[in-house]
């Protein structure tokens, strides 16, 4: 059965930063492409960022230079590191296998 478990969401400052970490289990990570999808309140899904099985990646231009994706195929873990963080990032961040989906953790900006 696959899992994904995403963690380290919470509350944070406009302009600080989180690491964002989504545990795998149930299949072979290392071979799969996985992404980053974001739901801010009252909107629709909104991809993120993507990571090839051979480490390429791929991120959404409302975020790019301050997102980036990571992965620890040792671990089993997909990473999202979030620097500059601004209200309209407020959302829950889900990873995502096609398609499985994790339960998401929510991060709430400040302004």
């Amino acid at each position: 059965e696959v899992q994904l478990v995403e963690s380290g969401g919470g509350l944070v400052q406009s302009g600080g930063s989180l690491r964002l970490s989504c545990a795998a289990s149930g299949f072979t990570f290392s071979r799969y492409s996985i992404s980053w999808v974001r739901q801010a309140p009252g909107k629709g899904l909104e991809w993120v960022s993507v990571i090839t099985s051979d480490g390429r990646t791929g991120v959404a231009d409302s975020v790019k230079g301050r997102f980036t994706i990571s992965r620890d195929n040792a671990k089993n873990t997909l990473y999202l590191q979030i620097n500059s963080l601004k209200p309209e990032d407020t959302a829950v961040y889900y990873c995502l296998k096609t398609p499985d989906w994790g339960q998401g953790t929510q991060v709430t900006v400040s302004s």
